[in-house]
């Protein structure tokens, strides 16, 4: 395992072949409360990751034992000036876009709190893992905010309107059997075991075509939410993308001669 840092709270592990990274957010002494320094971090981790076609997965991670990630630092803003908050604005939304926008599959592993923008980061993921100490909520209207880190758009889309709007209107926190009876969370595990579960389900997937992964990716985020005929229209695109790559004749070779395919990656 090899291990890379970005700025002072983003721990970067490439697991095995390198084919699982793991993006661990580091800041055990504010429970890895968004600052704007780690904001930047999050996105310069998630920028370095994207361009690396040899990562499949992405695992997002917390090295702090009770949270995943209270959310925004509100020490950090209880000092800005209006101007302050209005420059910090951009560099904030780009943590949560660039985790949104990893074009390989990623995993939230949460355990303890997962709070405001931190439960956006673990939204911003495509399946959410946590053990039975996690709590998770959009609480931003209980200080005079919204979610602004994408909540009030991806908790929809994984619960529909009327629960999300419940969830943000009333700020509560929600504890992990009840999180994962609304969906709020994938997969509940057993306490301390989301971590390692997150990554023996990355390295189930990072097993499979990186071509066939970052296509499938697309054509999930793009198709979710158009009509039936234009999600249909995307799916063809992306089946275009793979049909003639190196990876698709690799994966038909490799069933047909009963191996274990060697994929090309392109």
């Amino acid at each position: 395992m090899s291990e890379e840092r970005f700025g002072d709270f983003v721990l970067v592990r490439r697991h095995g072949d390198g084919h699982v990274a793991e993006l661990a957010l580091d800041r055990p002494k504010a429970m890895n409360a968004v600052s704007t320094a780690m904001a930047r971090s999050v996105t310069e981790a998630c920028a370095a990751l994207a361009g690396d076609l040899a990562v499949r997965v992405v695992v997002l991670t917390s090295t702090h034992e009770r949270a995943f990630c209270v959310g925004a630092d509100l020490k950090e803003r209880n000092s800005f000036s209006d101007a302050d908050l209005l420059r910090q604005r951009p560099v904030t939304r780009g943590a949560y876009t660039a985790v949104l926008e990893l074009p390989v599959p990623t995993i939230a592993a949460v355990h303890g709190f997962a709070l405001g923008g931190g439960f956006e980061l673990a939204l911003s993921c495509d399946v959410i893992v946590a053990d039975p100490t996690a709590v998770v909520g959009l609480p931003e209207v209980s200080v005079g905010v919204i979610p602004g880190g994408g909540g009030t758009q991806l908790l929809p889309r994984r619960v529909g309107a009327a629960r999300a709007a419940e969830l943000v209107f009333t700020a509560r926190r929600v504890e992990a059997a009840e999180a994962r009876e609304l969906g709020l969370v994938d997969q509940l595990v057993d306490e301390g075991e989301d971590r390692a579960r997150a990554l023996e389900l990355a390295s189930r997937m990072a097993a499979n075509s990186p071509v066939g992964l970052r296509a499938a990716k697309r054509a999930l985020r793009l198709g979710h939410g158009l009509d039936l005929r234009a999600g249909l229209e995307v799916e063809d695109a992306a089946w275009r993308a793979v049909a003639f790559s190196g990876d698709r004749a690799e994966g038909v070779a490799a069933f047909n001669e009963k191996r274990a395919p060697r994929w090309p990656g392109e």
